[in-house]
């Protein structure tokens, strides 16, 4: 049963409601664990809370992490982005306010495996980086992670409900990878570079604008880069200011869709449909 409450906040599930009128999976869901609710949503309610009690899988963790990063650092000037790629890892959560955060999540039912590749990975990248886990792994992780790397830990209040904890504070990461960096920005935004470098791709016999801003960069200010990846990534179209005025239990989606303000909407009032 749980496992398939887990997949009630799966893409598909919700892009085939929004894009397809397709209530298929939640009619079965429903089906087979019938419960008394009047709306689609009603239901996805009861289920977060049972998962959240029991089977804290990935999209609790995201969902509850991006409740959290958003009470402490939901300014006008931070933007979240779900499953980052960097390199040939995917950060599950990253942030962007003055600096850049990357998350990795590992949840009761993951192990340690790749976690130090994934890292490494994130750390040519970003300014800080953290592992989310269960509290009761804290000993497993600590041990095994490099230092630099920060811990939080997700807890359990008196009252049931589950608070994050940085246990382990993520030390500032001083380089960067300039490879890392061009294999994580658009075409579009090459242009940016040879424009804000002075780089004049267009004189250049023969150039290769990848090639070309590449030399330019890694021939530029290590401050400088990390201050363009900020400025060019915070440019990217995002619907982290959305996310607030959207219920909890459905955030993270909303983040993973990256719907604007008309589909959200869209998606809320199909999913306020009766049963």
């Amino acid at each position: 049963m749980l496992r398939d409450f887990s997949s009630a906040f799966m893409r598909t599930s919700f892009t085939n409601v929004l894009k397809y009128n397709d209530y298929t999976f939640y009619d079965w869901l429903i089906s087979e664990y019938p419960i008394k609710v009047t709306t689609y949503f009603e239901f996805l309610k009861y289920i977060y809370s049972v998962l959240s009690r029991n089977y804290r899988c990935e999209y609790i963790y995201k969902n509850e992490l991006i409740k959290s990063l958003l009470a402490k650092y939901g300014s006008s000037s931070t933007v979240f982005f779900n499953e980052f790629r960097v390199g040939n890892s995917i950060a599950d959560i990253v942030m962007f306010n003055g600096e850049s955060k990357a998350f990795e999540i590992k949840t009761e039912l993951d192990s340690p495996k790749r976690l130090n590749k994934q890292m490494s990975d994130y750390s040519r990248l970003f300014d800080r980086c953290y592992i989310v886990i269960p509290e009761n792994n804290y000993g497993l992780y600590n041990s095994s992670i490099e230092l630099n790397t920060g811990i939080i830990v997700m807890r359990k209040a008196n009252n049931g409900r589950f608070y994050f904890e940085e246990a382990r504070e993520a030390q500032q990461n001083t380089g960067l990878d300039v490879d890392v960096l061009m294999s994580c920005l658009r075409t579009d935004e090459y242009k940016g570079i040879s424009r804000d470098l002075g780089v004049h791709v267009d004189e250049v016999p023969g150039y290769d604008l990848f090639t070309v801003c590449t030399k330019a960069m890694k021939e530029a200010d290590i401050q400088f880069l990390k201050d363009y990846f900020l400025k060019t990534i915070k440019r990217r179209q995002n619907n982290t200011k959305l996310l607030k005025s959207y219920p909890t239990q459905l955030r993270q989606m909303m983040l993973c869709l990256n719907l604007s303000k008309r589909k959200a909407d869209k998606l809320l009032e199909k999913l306020e449909k009766a049963i």
